[in-house]
């Protein structure tokens, strides 16, 4: 698959970026379903797309055993791990949209009940077995919205 993203876009209308609240960016970032975690792994930079919910404004995310990120966040205790959770929704035809990135501490779901909860509400996308759970708290919440010059 070729993706030339030097090719100038349909529209002939002028683009801008806007800096998003967090309140707004948080309220899109709960309008998707998709986004990316980033974590360390062997002291590196890891990306994974996962699918998320959002609870109380704090990310939940599923996983299972022998996730990396699930072995993280047991190895930090109750502390958590830093993470980053990137999600957007932008138009491949005319370059309008958003993107929102939040930083923040993931921590593994260890209440029963809790994670019950969220076995309800986020059915995994692949065909295996989630028992765990990470919630992310939103430490630094960032965002942009991509829009025409008429709006």
């Amino acid at each position: 698959m070729v993706n030339d993203d030097s090719a100038p876009a349909p529209s002939t209308h002028a683009r801008r970026s806007v800096e998003l609240d967090s309140s707004e960016a948080l309220r899109l970032l709960g309008s998707v379903s998709l986004g990316r975690i980033v974590f360390t792994r062997q002291a590196l930079p890891t990306v994974r797309p996962v699918n998320h919910v959002m609870v109380d404004g704090d990310i939940v995310i599923r996983t299972h055993e022998s996730a990396a990120l699930t072995s993280r966040t047991r190895q930090a205790d109750g502390a958590g791990v830093v993470v980053a959770y990137e999600a957007d929704a932008i138009d491949p035809d005319t370059h309008l949209g958003w993107s929102v990135v939040v930083t923040g501490y993931a921590r593994l779901v260890t209440d029963p009940r809790e994670l019950a909860l969220y076995e309800g509400l986020l059915r995994p996308w692949l065909n295996r077995t989630m028992e765990h759970a990470v919630r992310i708290r939103p430490d630094l919440v960032t965002g942009i919205a991509l829009v025409g010059d008429d709006g």
